[in-house]
């Protein structure tokens, strides 16, 4: 009896047609679901409607500049210094609000600095429509 030894197999081919299709697939999904808006406009869907504090008040509304300075109270102060007075008069929460012009990066650093200092803050944008 004579053994017989398999013969190597080869390999198969790999079909390019197949993983083409589910390539296209997925750049057309990624592009149907996508938005291509600059993140200078971003316009968050967070506004708060005319909310009052525990006492009754309304919140102090806040004004970010374009230049990161922030509008209180008819005075226009550094971040640092507004959210210094803000804990000295004992306010926990407020109304942020920006200009047109005003980039979102100070508009974020007003909201961390104001989170860093356990103010809560809100965005009151002025108009009711979202992108």
């Amino acid at each position: 009896m004579q053994l017989v030894e398999p013969r190597p197999s080869r390999p198969m081919p790999i079909r390019m047609t197949p993983l083409i299709d589910v390539v296209f697939i997925l750049l057309v999904f990624f592009m149907l679901t996508s938005r291509l808006l600059p993140v200078g406009h971003l316009e968050l869907a967070n506004a708060t409607p005319d909310r009052q504090a525990a006492d009754g008040q309304p919140l102090p509304e806040l004004t970010v500049l374009n230049d990161g300075r922030i509008r209180w109270q008819d005075r226009t102060l550094a971040p640092e210094a507004l959210v210094a007075e803000l804990v000295r008069a004992g306010i926990t929460e407020v109304n942020v609000g920006t200009r047109p012009d005003t980039g979102l990066g100070h508009f974020t650093q007003t909201l961390g600095q104001l989170d860093a200092a356990a103010i809560q803050g809100h965005w009151k944008r002025d108009s009711g429509t979202t992108p």
